[in-house]
């Protein structure tokens, strides 16, 4: 189906755009193209074990076709003054303790998401659901937090433009004291990633290290809490 036939997105991010096909049905088409069969079976796989995740119905090339989930994102419910930081950095926490529950599919790791944070959860009438599994696959369940931590930091010393802005410090904090394992131990190496991301600007690069710096802070203060 070309882009004329669907009409205007009502959602956007980096990659994609998102159209409404019906009630309750999406279209997610990648605009750089590419083979979203890859997350979709992740999907298909997280949601077979009870992870909260939209349904599946096709992948065919850059289009996913799901279902659509109705209710604000965890962002915008912050920012409307509906969830307060500790409560966001609990449904946060719970996301990624239930994830990382999940084996990996080839037996190593767990199941890992690689982008959990509060555009991609929405709060809907059957509870907190994740979307946007792009990067999803197996792998460290450490590296999964720490990418979490990393993106909220970069949020809260404003190298990423946000309207929860600073807030999201608050959120960090909270977070570093909820999750288990040991973030910090892959800290490193998610920066590394992080800086390889071909969405990422020359501009946020090279603010990774005061990011960085902002995540070990608050793992400092959680663990001496």
């Amino acid at each position: 189906m070309g882009r004329d036939a669907l009409g205007e997105p009502f959602a956007s991010g980096r990659e994609a755009d998102v159209y409404a096909l019906d009630a309750g049905t999406v279209l997610r088409r990648y605009r750089g193209g590419g083979d979203a069969s890859r997350e979709a079976a992740v999907m298909a796989y997280a949601a077979s074990l009870g992870y909260p995740v939209p349904r599946v119905y096709r992948a065919d090339g850059p289009d996913l076709e799901m279902e659509r989930l109705v209710g604000p994102t965890m962002a915008a419910a912050y920012l409307d003054g509906k969830l307060a930081p500790d409560a966001a950095a609990a449904i946060m926490a719970d996301l990624l303790r239930r994830l990382h529950a999940l084996p990996g599919r080839g037996g190593v790791g767990s199941v890992v998401h690689l982008d959990l944070h509060p555009d991609n959860i929405l709060l809907t009438d059957r509870g907190p659901m994740v979307i946007d599994w792009c990067n999803a696959g197996d792998g460290d369940p450490d590296f999964d937090t720490a990418l979490t931590a990393l993106i909220l930091a970069q949020v809260a010393i404003g190298s990423i433009g946000h309207e929860i802005g600073a807030d999201a410090g608050a959120m960090l904090d909270r977070l570093m004291q909820l999750v288990p394992g040991d973030p910090l131990a892959q800290l490193d190496e998610v920066v590394a990633y992080r800086a390889g991301q071909w969405t990422m600007s020359a501009d946020e690069v090279a603010a990774l290290p005061i990011a960085a710096a902002r995540v070990r802070r608050a793992g400092s203060d959680a663990a001496d809490s």
